[in-house]
């Protein structure tokens, strides 16, 4: 089978592993997991960044330090992976699923401004949803398959209704808006390594924030809030959510590595581009100038979807349709979907992803876009 996105183990992760094991820190302290904070803060421009268990929990804890709870919204696109929106539903409080655009696949950013001017009011220097009555204090904007929206324009939109901007760009590692990483923009970001993942940890995820008591509370509290270096004092609830040294040693291998599956992504994308944009119907994602995207999971539009799934998977080059659009999930379907035409659906039944791995050949490039084309 050839793997839509399986990760790429050439470099010293076995040594830095093997390390781990001689030495005996394999838990949720060690020198790795400070180190692959580190580089990661170096490699994002933020001021810290801390290790967490997963993108899931890396979500869920800022959603914590931010005080979202029972009756408050918070503001999510409509396409994302769950965890986003469990993320939400961990703290009690419930999504707003706003529609995404039809060529960027981000959340869109006209229905998002209709939505703040029409249905909240401003009151104590909070947002309100004016039905509801319930605050909104947070949007997560998620950088889709690596790609960004119009950041300046969300900024503005946000400070204007006084929304905290917590980034879920746990695909976006290695995306850039006007040369500013992903996840820098909020007051809190989240990255996810994930075994499909540009870079992988097994499983894990990152905070990176600019703010040094945040960065510390992350810290507090992904570490069951101990508050005694010998007693077993806890000062509030905390989370078994640190991430575990052999892990963090993977981390720090794999962003030895960042540079060059980033160059490797694009050449992918590139290919995939020149063999297939124009054939039939196939569009690519729209990117606009201002983003220069990882291309972590090239994926193309076609009302072929269904055909080029069972053709691609059939020959082994495994492949997969877009998330089911959360309004559309059982356990979200009760709650507010902001759309018009429902682009969300309209791209669930269209869009695929294709085999991306960083050490995909050229003749399984060629393969694949071979077995898309008989479709046509």
């Amino acid at each position: 089978m050839l793997l839509l996105s399986g990760p790429n183990m050439g470099g010293n992760e076995l040594k830095y592993v093997s390390e781990c094991i001689t030495t005996g820190w394999v838990s949720s302290v060690g020198a790795f997991v400070d180190k692959f904070e580190k580089v990661t803060a170096e490699f994002t421009g933020a001021a810290h960044a801390v290790a967490t268990s997963s993108g899931t929990t890396a979500l869920h804890t800022s959603l914590v330090m931010l005080g979202t709870g029972s009756n408050d919204l918070v503001i999510a696109p409509n396409i994302t992976f769950i965890a986003t929106i469990n993320s939400i539903k961990y703290t009690g409080a419930s999504p707003v699923l706003i529609d995404v655009d039809k060529d960027s696949w981000q959340m869109d950013l006209d229905l998002l401004e209709e939505f703040l001017e029409k249905e909240t009011e401003i009151r104590d220097g909070n947002c309100y949803h004016i039905a509801s009555g319930k605050r909104i204090p947070v949007i997560m904007p998620v950088h889709v398959l690596g790609n960004m929206c119009d950041m300046d324009r969300l900024m503005a939109l946000t400070s204007k209704y006084h929304l905290t901007i917590l980034e879920d760009s746990t695909e976006a590692l290695g995306s850039f808006y006007n040369g500013k990483h992903a996840g820098t923009f909020g007051l809190m970001g989240t990255f996810s390594y994930n075994g499909n993942k540009i870079i992988t940890t097994g499983g894990g995820g990152m905070i990176v924030t600019n703010d040094d008591a945040l960065a510390k509370h992350a810290k507090h509290l992904t570490t069951q809030a101990k508050a005694d270096p010998f007693e077993y004092f806890h000062d509030e609830i905390g989370y078994n959510y640190r991430l575990v040294n052999v892990a963090a040693a993977m981390g720090v291998a794999q962003m030895e590595q960042l540079p060059d599956f980033l160059k490797r992504k694009k050449e992918i994308i590139e290919y995939y581009k020149s063999q297939l944009e124009g054939v039939g119907d196939i569009t690519f994602q729209k990117v606009i100038q201002s983003v220069n995207p990882n291309w972590w999971m090239p994926t193309i539009r076609t009302g072929k979807q269904k055909e080029i799934l069972e053709k691609l998977n059939s020959n082994k080059m495994q492949s997969r349709p877009l998330w089911i659009p959360m309004n559309k999930l059982p356990m979200f379907e009760r709650d507010i979907f902001y759309q018009h035409q429902d682009n969300s659906d309209f791209l669930y039944q269209r869009c695929l992803s294709i085999p991306c791995s960083t050490n995909i050949t050229i003749s399984e490039l060629k393969a694949v876009s071979d077995k898309i084309k008989e479709c046509f």
